[in-house]
């Protein structure tokens, strides 16, 4: 089950501006001229980005606070909020928790032949793909299934359903899909488009490394205009998308987001199930969850790694499954909540206001303190800093030199960077770290066609990454 056929390179984008390209200016805190090293406020200052700043380095060893600057400022902690989610799921649920996804039927099965309806049971895996729906139908002519009389029904209330996890994103960005009890290929179509002689042909696929079955249920029309480049409408029976002609070339392709995942789900389920020669009556959402006999069963990876290539790849989708199936909330809203409450119970953290478990949504609100709290007790370091990426420093010939394991999190005009750094010499100092920065006034300035690439994001954001590289260097060169 090749799952990093999304992950790798498709999944890792963000909300916010690509990091391209090197910082003119240097990494290296610049000395006083007295020889002295510049404070955390004075490398802030001078880093010349614009907005605010939340950042504290606290020893691990005996809890002193290193450098701070404004540490009770509260500002949207962007995807740093996954390593909070990370640690809640696999508090709450257990590192060996996994996801569990059935297909089954209600009715009476005889010499192959299916009186009643066959059942696709959602567990709430945000990792479940078309080869595991692929596992599904091949295990289910096994166990001889033949005929089906009635239709194929989808049940995915074991998690609550959202159109979308922010909405004030682009509607076409991939990282901002529906959630749902059940997530395929991370609620995501391949849309794919060449040029010939009598217009595009494209092609809408939940495509893996191993299928590629098309999709019927979502549509895509390329219409003459100028702007937008896409646009979304939800049918009664379809999903239906637009693309401006002139915005594609000659060829190319892209994830676009799913919205009625428990629609694709079927769709696709349909169409494998015909390759095996199993026919249903169409296909239907189940309102309520149906009692069936298990015809195959298909599980996740254990959920330590499930949030081990969260962390990685930074999948939004994955934060918003783990975090609901943590806290058995009825809504996104109230999940994060539940997850904020606990931080603040939990740790001792004073203010803890999420409004998701992604970071995706720009009104969550943390604290550098608050997080470094969290990352500074045990349970953070025995449960989240070992599945932490390393994080290499901007720039720089001792980039190798430091031991930094951390979670990153981009919005445009919004930075964040928080996890845990072993620093070369004798005094083997080891630190947990929280650094936040946001210019709100200017994001809340930008439309929502502008949230994707808006003028400036990106030099913002390499001011910022700039401004955390100092930071850790400055902590490592003290004495």
């Amino acid at each position: 089950m090749d799952r990093r056929f999304f992950l790798h390179g498709l999944f890792a984008s963000v909300a916010g501006p690509g990091l391209a390209n090197s910082p003119a200016q240097s990494v290296r805190p610049a000395m006083r001229p007295d020889g002295t090293l510049p404070s955390a406020q004075e490398l802030v200052r001078a880093s010349k980005l614009s907005g605010q700043t939340s950042l504290v380095f606290s020893d691990l060893k005996d809890g002193r606070i290193l450098a701070s600057s404004s540490p009770l400022r509260a500002l949207p902690p962007a995807s740093v909020a996954k390593a909070l989610t990370a640690l809640y799921g696999l508090e709450r649920l257990g590192s060996e928790f996994r996801f569990e996804t059935r297909l089954g039927y209600a009715g009476t099965l005889i010499d192959g032949r299916l009186e009643g309806d066959l059942v696709l049971l959602g567990g709430g895996d945000p990792t479940l793909t078309t080869d595991d729906l692929a596992h599904l139908a091949a295990q289910a002519k096994a166990a001889g299934l033949r005929e089906v009389t009635g239709r194929l029904l989808v049940w995915g209330g074991h998690l609550p359903q959202s159109d979308m996890i922010d909405a004030s994103q682009p509607d076409h960005v991939g990282y901002n899909p529906a959630v749902s009890g059940i997530n395929l290929n991370f609620n995501r179509v391949h849309f794919e488009w060449r040029a010939g002689q009598s217009g595009y042909e494209i092609s809408l696929q939940a495509r893996t490394a191993r299928y590629r079955p098309s999709v019927q249920g979502i549509a895509m029309d390329v219409v003459d205009r100028s702007a937008p480049v896409f646009a979304y409408r939800d049918m009664p029976e379809q999903e239906q998308w637009s693309v401006a002609r002139g915005a594609l070339g000659k060829k190319g392709g892209r994830w676009l987001p799913v919205r009625v995942p428990i629609a694709y789900a079927a769709d696709v389920m349909t169409t494998l199930l015909r390759s095996h020669g199993i026919v249903a009556n169409g296909y239907a959402e189940a309102t309520s969850v149906p009692s069936i006999d298990v015809l195959s069963t298909v599980q996740s990876r254990p959920l330590e790694e499930i949030c081990a290539d969260m962390l990685k790849y930074s999948t939004n989708l994955t934060a918003e499954c783990v975090g609901l199936a943590a806290s058995g909330a009825s809504s996104l809203r109230q999940s994060a909540e539940a997850m904020s409450a606990w931080v603040e119970q939990e740790f001792g953290a004073r203010r803890m206001d999420l409004v998701d478990h992604s970071g995706l949504g720009d009104a969550s609100r943390v604290a550098a303190r608050d997080v470094v709290k969290v990352l500074a007790s045990d349970k953070a370091q025995n449960r989240l800093r070992p599945i932490l990426k390393p994080f290499k420093l901007r720039d720089g010939d001792d980039a190798e030199a430091y031991d930094v394991k951390a979670k990153t999190g981009t919005l445009n005009f919004v930075s964040g960077l928080a996890g845990y750094a072993d620093f070369p010499g004798d005094s083997e100092r080891s630190v947990a770290f929280a650094i936040f920065s946001a210019d709100l006034p200017t994001r809340g300035q930008l439309s929502k066609a502008e949230r994707e690439r808006p003028p400036g994001g990106r030099a913002w954001s390499r001011r910022a990454r700039v401004l955390q590289s100092r930071l850790i260097r400055r902590i490592g060169a003290a004495k």
